[in-house]
């Protein structure tokens, strides 16, 4: 990472420090979850119901972040979201059914989406050194906190199940007197976003289709985040250890590989690659779900891959879009996250009903389903490599009604 890229505003580095808080929300749940089964009495599927309705609500609440943001400004809504997240991961940790902790959960996934959409579009609009920086450092806060979530998780899932909720809503409540504190106030935009703009930039098939690239990659993606502790077979600390390494390899390839691999071979091919190699990673799990050493080897490798996905495919969405980034940000997390809600619980179904083996082979065959998606919509990504660096070409909201329709 050069110099340059660290040199940021101060408010950029509080949104980045409270994304790294956010993201580590996500794998702190992740070493409990045979725990939770155990502990209430729930099957995988109904276990799995704790990421359904968390990504379930955070995609369908995109739709409303930025008709929000523009009214009160991206601050407050920053602030609005971590608020739910503290109040209701505290919530679940004293919750004392699944259902309850499932409610729960989907009430911190409405704030999640008002953070997570808010500071990819305060980063991307505050930070210096053009998109390509800003995402980099995006991508970065992300692989920080989904590396070190999982660690926690284990050891705090060690104490109690109860525990990283607890601990979630500790360090959420840090980072929301980061951004507090350290984030100048930020006053709404003159011209308000309208309820309907993420849903009227899906009309641009370049967008829609990075946007379904992304949900069927998101399915493989969230089978290997959510449903591989049951077949692993590993106590929390265990878990805990094992999606370390593979958040680690996530910050690692989305920081410092995926850019150098966009320069050699070019953004489109580097996904190529990246998507191919996330199916067959899928594909060993499927074959060898029995082998407990293979699993955590894949688990650790599929880091790498996802790493690459995540920023280049991030990069090339705020690139494409034909609307501001806020709106852009909105529209895209609202149809992957669709796909990262269902693949959970039905993986634990599929299981349940089948065997252990079948969720890997549905995962591989999702992601190359993105691939075909990616393909089709290559016509669009022509100059996506000449941007790496530079500003998106982003219009206003402004002639957005001129250019996708009423």
């Amino acid at each position: 990472m050069s110099r340059e890229l660290l040199r940021q505003p101060k408010a950029v580095w509080a949104v980045a420090f409270a994304c790294v808080i956010a993201f580590m929300g996500i794998g702190l749940v992740d070493p409990i979850l045979p725990a939770l089964a155990r502990e209430l009495d729930a099957s995988p599927s109904q276990v799995e119901l704790l990421f359904t309705s968390y990504f379930a609500a955070t995609g369908i609440s995109m739709l409303v972040t930025g008709w929000v943001s523009s009214r009160i400004g991206p601050k407050r809504t920053l602030i609005a979201g971590l608020v739910l997240i503290v109040i209701f991961s505290a919530a679940a940790g004293a919750s004392g059914s699944i259902g309850e902790i499932v409610a729960f959960r989907g009430v911190w996934g409405l704030g999640n989406a008002f953070f997570i959409a808010t500071a990819l579009a305060a980063i991307v609009g505050a930070a210096s050194g053009g998109l390509a920086g800003a995402i980099v450092l995006y991508e970065a806060a992300l692989g920080l906190g989904i590396a070190s979530g999982p660690l926690l998780g284990g050891e705090l899932g060690a104490l109690s199940w109860r525990a990283p909720f607890f601990g979630t809503a500790v360090l959420m409540a840090i980072g929301l007197v980061a951004i507090l504190v350290l984030l100048d106030k930020t006053p709404a935009p003159a011209q308000a976003t309208s309820i309907g703009a993420p849903l009227k930039a899906l009309r641009h098939p370049g967008l829609r289709g990075l946007g379904l690239t992304a949900l069927f990659y998101n399915f493989g993606f969230f089978i290997l985040l959510a449903f591989t502790p049951f077949p692993l077979g590993l106590d929390a600390h265990g878990l805990g250890y094992v999606f370390f390494g593979w958040g680690v390899m996530v910050a690692v390839f989305s920081v410092f590989v995926a850019p150098w691999l966009a320069k050699q071979i070019g953004t489109v091919t580097a996904l190529y690659l990246a998507f191919v190699l996330v199916a067959l990673d899928l594909l060993v799990m499927a074959v060898e779900t029995d082998s407990q050493t293979t699993l955590i080897v894949a688990v650790i490798a599929a880091g790498a891959f996802l790493g690459v996905v995540n920023t280049l495919l991030t990069h090339t969405v705020m690139w494409i879009a034909p609307v501001d980034r806020a709106t852009t940000s909105a529209s895209y997390s609202f149809v992957r996250f669709i796909g990262g809600a269902a693949a959970p619980y039905l993986a634990g179904k599929m299981a349940e009903r089948w065997t252990p083996h079948v969720p890997f082979y549905v995962g591989a065959a999702s992601v190359t389903v993105a691939i075909g998606v990616l393909a089709a919509s290559r016509a669009h990504l022509r100059g996506v490599d000449a941007s790496l660096g530079h500003e998106p070409r982003v219009v206003e909201p402004e002639p957005l009604v001129a250019a996708l329709g009423d």
